[in-house]
């Protein structure tokens, strides 16, 4: 892995790693190829209905980029990693509540790799996996529930609650050491994951329901869906 792919950084102490410029390349790469497979997925899904795959790279491409500018705007910042930032979650379960579950996951991974090149540091690739494109691919499980009554929001709170579980094991597994004496890892984990992850889907969840709010996203979706 070193000296191509990843090489020693020791920001976060002994054993920690950042990609090259050739991992960097790849993971754009890998970012490119999900979004254009999920588009693929969706045209072939709904051909007879001449589904624009071009709208949905386009959309799908915009959510990202509105994702990662609104992780950026941090409202409550942990010590270790994780925020409460302004909606950033939301604008991949949109994908996946307008596209479906399938070209929800792969926009989500795609989302998580993003995020890992913006900060290109990790341990190991478990870690890597479980705390970016497992963790935030949960997002996608929002698609599940595209057709059902309150879809968004059910799948909305189905996608944090994957995220949690995501970066709840990779914080039991890869950061336990951090855990006070005599506290569970998994007490410790799960609690500094929910610290930030609840305030934000609860803060989500209340604006998504304003009826205006609700009211422009349903016209969003439609514009998305359309052929």
């Amino acid at each position: 892995m070193n000296n191509f792919f990843a090489t020693p950084e020791g920001a976060w102490g002994d054993g920690s790693v950042h990609l090259t410029t050739a991992g960097i390349i790849l993971m754009i790469a890998a970012i490119a190829a999900l979004l254009i497979v999920a588009a693929a997925i969706r045209h072939r899904s709904a051909a007879k209905k001449a589904a624009l795959t071009t709208k949905q790279l386009v959309y799908s491409a915009a959510a990202i980029a509105l994702a990662v500018v609104c992780s950026m705007i941090k409202l409550f910042e942990m010590p270790m990693g994780g925020s409460v930032t302004l909606l950033s979650m939301l604008f991949i379960v949109l994908i996946a509540y307008w596209y479906g579950p399938y070209a929800g996951i792969m926009t989500a991974v795609a989302y998580g790799l993003v995020q890992f090149v913006t900060e290109p540091i990790f341990y190991t690739i478990p870690q890597m996996l479980l705390d970016y494109p497992l963790a935030f691919g949960a997002l996608g499980l929002a698609g599940f529930f595209h057709k059902k009554k309150w879809g968004l929001q059910t799948g909305y709170i189905v996608g944090v609650i994957g995220r949690f579980l995501f970066s709840t094991i990779s914080g039991v597994v890869f950061f336990a050491a951090y855990a006070p004496e005599g506290m569970s890892p998994l007490a410790y984990s799960a609690g500094y994951q929910a610290s930030y992850l609840v305030p934000e889907a609860a803060v989500t969840l209340i604006i998504i329901c304003i009826p205006p709010v609700a009211k422009a996203l349903a016209h969003v979706k439609q514009q998305a869906v359309e052929t």
